[in-house]
């Protein structure tokens, strides 16, 4: 009898892992075929013959994406992007969650802030005044103008409240009895202990960043200022262009090898590929860090 048991759970088991197998593989084929897309010709594209395997294999549509100089020039300035807001996001997050976390003894007006975050973060002014306000301060065609309208993420606040409050008290207390000053126990004791929730706030800022190009779109009126999701989403293969403005004869043979599914499918590529190298270092925290913050005990 404990023999079948046995035997009936290592198949359970080996049931299980199959359907996760396949679950996994339904959520990768995609990627693979975009992938596949990315590095195949125009006419098998057109065509539908692209699977998982490139066909007629071709590097055009990455030769038209990164030997455009203004490509450079979007992403650097996509990375200063990433690094001003996330410098931001965490200088203006850390302090308020662990000021939210006191009572209304310890800050008086806590209760008046938190309302307020929570307004703001179930209603907000809408694109057009957004818009206005960018412009009245002048803060068109700067890099500011991406930074700033999203300098203080609410949500992250809430879940990094939460994980603050989390943590013993009695540690806190400790601290403030040696002599620590409240600034002292929120860099010493608090943020060490919330490296976790700290590293998922910021893989939200940084993938948030990097993904958004509507801002770009909005606030920026030259294409040289444009962020990179921005400027890939602007191209697009136009040959009736290219002949009204007498590109030579080698320069129209290799757009016609390319296409706009060709080259979104390379945009796409591009543009994962950064936050590919960053994720799986802050994986690890991305959990703990979302359940640890998400409930109070």
């Amino acid at each position: 009898m404990v023999e079948n048991r046995s035997f009936h759970s290592k198949v359970r088991t080996l049931i299980i892992y199959l359907i996760v197998l396949l679950l996994g593989f339904s959520c990768l084929l995609p990627l693979l075929n975009i992938l596949a897309i990315s590095f195949s010709g125009s006419a098998a594209v057109s065509a539908n013959r692209v699977g998982v395997l490139p066909v007629d294999f071709t590097l055009t549509a990455y030769d038209k994406i990164l030997s455009d100089g203004q490509f450079w020039h979007s992403f650097m300035l996509s990375v200063i992007r990433v690094i001003l807001a996330l410098v931001l996001n965490l200088a203006l997050t850390i302090p308020m969650a662990y000021a939210m976390t006191k009572s209304k003894k310890e800050f008086r007006a806590r209760n008046i802030y938190m309302n307020l975050l929570i307004f703001a973060m179930l209603f907000n002014g809408g694109m057009i005044p957004t818009y206005i306000l960018v412009r009245n301060l002048g803060l068109l065609n700067s890099i500011w103008s991406l930074v700033l309208p999203g300098a203080l993420p609410i949500f992250n606040v809430i879940m990094l409240m939460n994980f603050f409050l989390g943590i013993p008290k009695s540690l806190e207390e400790a601290a403030l009895i040696d002599g620590a000053s409240p600034f002292q126990v929120l860099i010493k004791i608090m943020v060490p202990c919330a490296k976790p929730s700290i590293a998922t706030v910021s893989l939200f800022s940084i993938v948030g960043s990097w993904n958004d190009f509507f801002s770009g779109l909005i606030y920026m009126q030259k294409v040289e200022n444009y962020p990179i999701m921005t400027y890939i989403q602007s191209l697009n293969v136009d040959i009736q262009e290219l002949l009204k403005s007498g590109a030579s004869s080698s320069t129209l043979e290799n757009v016609t090898e390319l296409s706009n599914r060709n080259l979104n499918a390379a945009k796409i590529v591009v543009a994962v590929v950064p936050l590919l190298m960053i994720y799986p270092i802050l994986q690890k925290y991305l959990i703990t860090g979302m359940v640890m913050g998400s409930v109070k005990e």
